[in-house]
């Protein structure tokens, strides 16, 4: 089998972040929501973004840092210590999409796309009310990878779910029903209702 070797020193910019995405698929969306001192919601969804443990519950997300520039999300998160995470189901990915559009900072997201923003039960930040599952986190810590920094890497706490009727047994989610979205490139995505399959062991 032949392979072509890459040293991602020798890339540029684009084509690293081509091959990485390109190969780690799909990759789960974190739709983050978050608050500004002033009271303004924001929303932006993260496709670097997961679950990292369980015992402590923990999930985190990485926010780009283009041109030394902080996004609203991570400032908010980084002057609270506070987020949500929406998971977005095939509904809702015309507005997912939509809200990753770079508003001006005192643009509410929520209200631009036309979703309903809800606070949090532990925390101060908003999530999506459509969404069929949600995460309250409290950060634990922020590490800013890059020298200068192009990126920073927020771990959270995971203090509440809340998570639809319709998608629970027990502590066991359908899938099926759930139908999370996960991206491969662009704007190609994947849901967990496809091509579903079983490993006999």
């Amino acid at each position: 089998m032949s392979k072509t070797i890459f040293d991602l020193s020798d890339l540029a910019g684009i084509d690293r972040y081509k091959l990485l995405t390109g190969l780690v698929i799909p990759r789960p969306i974190g739709w983050v929501g978050s608050r500004d001192g002033s009271g303004c919601n924001n929303l932006a969804p993260y496709s670097y973004f997961n679950l990292v443990a369980a015992t402590p519950p923990t999930a985190i997300f990485s926010a780009g840092r283009p041109d030394g520039r902080i996004k609203d999300s991570l400032a908010n998160v980084m002057a609270t210590g506070e987020f949500t995470l929406s998971i977005v189901d095939e509904s809702l990915t015309g507005a997912m999409h939509a809200s990753s559009e770079q508003f001006p900072p005192d643009v509410d997201e929520f209200k631009q796309v036309g979703l309903t923003a809800v606070t949090g039960e532990a925390v101060g930040a908003p999530f999506v009310d459509e969404a069929m599952a949600v995460l309250e986190c409290r950060v634990n810590q922020i590490i800013d990878l890059g020298d200068p920094v192009t990126a920073s890497v927020v771990l959270g706490d995971i203090v509440r779910l809340h998570v639809d009727d319709d998608v629970l047994d027990g502590t066991r989610i359908d899938h099926q029903r759930l139908r999370a979205v996960g991206r491969i490139a662009g704007t190609t995505y994947v849901t967990t209702a496809n091509a579903l399959f079983e490993v006999e062991t």
